[in-house]
């Protein structure tokens, strides 16, 4: 359990993540703004903003998660 797995983030792996989770906030937060029960746009804002944020940070997560299975099934299998 304790095999290195080596360095698992790039700064162009980095980028594209960065690219994906913006890509991903927009996404969500054109669905859910729709969806809060305000006429006011700061809270359709504030609210569709944050729960966008909560959302994408799972996003990122699972990116992550991602990435390191990912690696440790190549690693894996050159065995």
């Amino acid at each position: 359990m304790s095999s290195p797995l080596g360095k698992l983030t790039s700064p162009v792996s980095l980028v594209v993540d960065a690219v994906l989770v913006l890509g991903f906030f927009l996404f969500i937060y054109s669905l859910v703004s729709q969806h809060v029960p305000s006429n006011d746009p700061k809270m359709v804002l504030l609210w569709g903003g944050l729960t966008s944020a909560c959302m994408s940070g799972v996003f990122w997560l699972a990116i992550q998660m991602f990435r390191v299975v990912l690696k440790a099934q190549l690693a894996a299998k050159k065995k």
